[in-house]
């Protein structure tokens, strides 16, 4: 499949606007038991409120901290090969959003939204890392709960390429609204809408609704296996190709170290996975393999070239901790592009 996905928006100043919440990741290694003490499952995302959010930090070592999101590690990916990209989240005027404001414009990442002086503190994800490198995170959403329709420049959107979401924000009915209202002048715009099915929970949660959107405005869904499947109620790939084919036109499936699956209006691309080292924490793997995957349909790449980038990506972040790659991403697609 060497076609050029053509994203007609040749003319438009901004590359990408992504819409998600803004939340500070704490990077925490522990050991097995730790979750098990605290009952918590392997790999899952798991909401908490601000008392439960401070006795898990009373326990830890906070090893890093980093601005991040599921949409915001994905933006400063494309920020960082170059693309002129803009994030769009809710932070509070306090530490935590302090942080994230700082952090996110470091990568050149246009950040513009004013912080709130009221209401709950900014959100916060504490990502336990485990000896198998695998992350499970307990998020508090505080301030980006209330992202709502006013926080979004439209006129931006209009002027954008692309628009990419994150399921997460479906999780609230403020945030719902905002959501919706900007797919909506994306889709009068030739804006091409990416949505992010961010996690296999958020999809139980949402299934029904989040088929309804995808039929009605997205054009591109980036996922890993788990999640597709959940939305189609399905238990393997095989048996519902057909069904994600018909999803939209461009479905993008993240298959861990069996590499990914790239399904453009019913031709199937298989991309194989790139490691660039030990896996130390796979935190952020799939959100750098979106951004260089988009990156490359941004450069009117092939979609398997814009797969091969993906991989890089996700091979190299997941040898390191946290989703702020700690060298140059551009440099690093140069030396390992074939």
């Amino acid at each position: 499949m060497e076609e050029e996905y053509k994203d007609n928006n040749i003319k438009k100043d901004i590359d990408l606007i992504g819409l998600g919440n803004a939340i500070v990741d704490i990077i925490v290694n522990v050991e097995d038991r730790f979750l098990e003490i605290n009952k918590l499952k392997k790999g899952s995302m798991n909401l908490i409120n601000s008392n439960q959010s401070e006795n898990l930090l009373k326990y830890s070592k906070v090893i890093k901290k980093i601005s991040g999101g599921s949409s915001a590690n994905t933006v400063v990916s494309l920020a960082e090969l170059g693309n002129n990209v803009q994030f769009i989240g809710r932070v509070k005027n306090d530490d935590f959003g302090n942080f994230f404001s700082k952090d996110i414009k470091k990568s050149n990442t246009i950040f513009n939204t004013l912080p709130v002086d009221k209401g709950p503190s900014s959100a916060h994800s504490i990502i336990f890392i485990t000896p198998d490198a695998q992350r499970t995170m307990c998020t508090y959403l505080g301030a980006s709960v209330e992202f709502e329709p006013k926080d979004i420049n439209y006129n931006f959107i209009k002027n954008s390429k692309y628009l990419y979401l994150e399921g997460y924000l479906w999780d609230s009915e403020l945030a719902k609204s905002a959501f919706l209202k900007a797919v909506k002048i994306a889709k009068e715009s030739n804006t091409k809408i990416i949505l992010s099915l961010s996690d296999s929970f958020c999809v139980d949660r949402h299934r029904e609704s989040f088929i309804e959107l995808i039929d009605s405005y997205i054009d591109i869904v980036f996922c890993n296996e788990s999640e597709v499947l959940s939305l189609l109620k399905e238990n393997n790939l095989q048996s519902c190709k057909h069904s994600i084919s018909s999803l939209c036109e461009l479905v993008i499936i993240t298959l861990g170290g069996k590499g990914s699956l790239v399904i453009n209006k019913g031709e199937y691309e298989e991309i194989k996975p790139i490691l660039l080292g030990g896996i130390i924490d796979t935190t952020g793997a799939g959100d750098l393999y979106a951004g260089g995957f988009i990156h490359g349909l941004i450069n009117n790449y092939s979609i398997k070239r814009c797969g091969e980038l993906g991989s890089i990506c996700a091979g190299h972040i997941i040898t390191q901790l946290g989703s702020r790659s700690n060298i140059n991403l551009q440099n690093l697609l140069e030396e390992n592009l074939v």
